[in-house]
């Protein structure tokens, strides 16, 4: 059962940006990048308040993906990509993107915050960060 509400061209949406930010980084890669965008729309928190459905999460600006900059994030989404999209959008997790907010690709070793918010793992090259629960409670749920 889905998480988050959303249309088919939001399932789409999430495939490509999945896709445009972690292609390299395998399926799991692009997993992780999908609980963020989901995390991110679930949270009613920091910069995210206002964020209510996935085109506002990947559009958002500023604060949104550099991906959305990106020729290769406007490429058609894929069968593939479009199924792990639903994967997220249907609650499953991946650690530690389970409850982040944020990943960047660092040049080095992963900083102990970002922003304000603690790391919570590294998969490959990107980094996680996560808020707190009582901070962002609904991003746990």
């Amino acid at each position: 059962m889905a998480v988050i509400q959303y249309t088919e061209e939001d399932v789409k949406l999430l495939a490509r940006l999945m896709r445009a930010e972690a292609e390299g980084e395998g399926d799991l890669g692009m997993l992780m990048v999908g609980n963020v965008g989901v995390n991110r729309v679930r949270g009613e928190c920091l910069d995210f308040v206002n964020i209510r459905t996935i085109p506002q999460m990947v559009y958002q600006n500023p604060g949104g993906f550099e991906a959305t900059q990106k020729g290769y994030f406007y490429q058609r989404a894929r069968e593939v990509d479009i199924r792990l999209a639903r994967r997220v959008i249907n609650g499953e997790r991946f650690y530690p993107a389970s409850n982040a907010l944020w990943f960047f690709r660092p040049e080095g070793d992963c900083p102990s915050q970002w922003y304000g918010q603690y790391n919570s793992g590294r998969y490959k090259s990107h980094c996680f960060f996560a808020p707190t629960q009582s901070e962002c409670p609904t991003v746990f749920d």
